[in-house]
């Protein structure tokens, strides 16, 4: 006789301030602190310094050349989140200024591609978040949409509809929703331990003393 499994536990709702926070730890902290293979591939860079995106994921998929998906999902995406799209790490101009009004207007809060964009002039003068493999002036056609609001892999990482993404200057993250809250808490011990360890290290002490290297001085 069969039966039926447990249903899985949902994951803890985000706290309100989960995006102050994440800002406040970055991208290279909650790394350390998730122990999860979840960064994308570092190629992947804010088009301007200082771009900053802490939200959920909303993940598509493009052909390449093609960016009808992108379209579809901007009719779709739950305002607050960004936009996550594979193309196959195809570079060409999937994303600009026209877009970019159409996400502010949606809500969307940030852009992820593994692709390409253009109109950088313009998406820098608005901020809007954009981290993209690289600045294409080539456009796209509109033929066919693979996925949207589906779980696929993104520059080897997982990612599904509200995991957390974190990018700014040094990378982009992705966190899945289950392990969001525990990796913010853990970010936040490292992030104390850490300032406690520079504080040391403005009183005399050595990286080698702090970290149990000392045997090494001999070497």
């Amino acid at each position: 006789m069969s039966h039926a499994s447990a249903p899985l536990p949902l994951p803890l709702p985000l706290p309100a301030d989960f995006a102050a926070r994440a800002r406040a730890l970055g991208s290279s902290t909650l790394y350390e602190a998730s122990g999860l293979p979840c960064a994308v591939d570092p190629l992947v860079r804010g088009i301007w310094n200082g771009a900053f995106i802490a939200a959920p994921a909303y993940p598509l998929v493009c052909s390449p050349g093609d960016n009808l998906a992108i379209h579809i999902a901007l009719e779709r995406v739950p305002r607050g989140c960004v936009l996550v799209v594979g193309t196959g790490n195809f570079v060409a101009g999937y994303w600009g200024e026209v877009l970019t009004v159409a996400a502010e207007a949606a809500g969307v809060v940030g852009l992820v591609i593994d692709g390409g964009v253009r109109d950088v002039a313009a998406v820098t003068a608005r901020r809007f978040p954009v981290f993209a493999r690289g600045i294409s002036v080539r456009g796209t056609v509109k033929a066919s949409a693979p996925s949207v609001g589906q779980p696929t892999m993104f520059t080897g990482v997982p990612v599904a509809a509200g995991d957390l993404v974190i990018a700014d200057d040094d990378g982009v993250i992705i966190i899945p929703a289950a392990d969001a809250q525990r990796t913010l808490v853990d970010g936040e011990a490292r992030a104390s331990k850490e300032a406690t360890m520079m504080r040391q290290l403005t009183q005399g002490a050595s990286t080698l003393e702090l970290l149990g290297l000392t045997r090494w001085r001999s070497a």
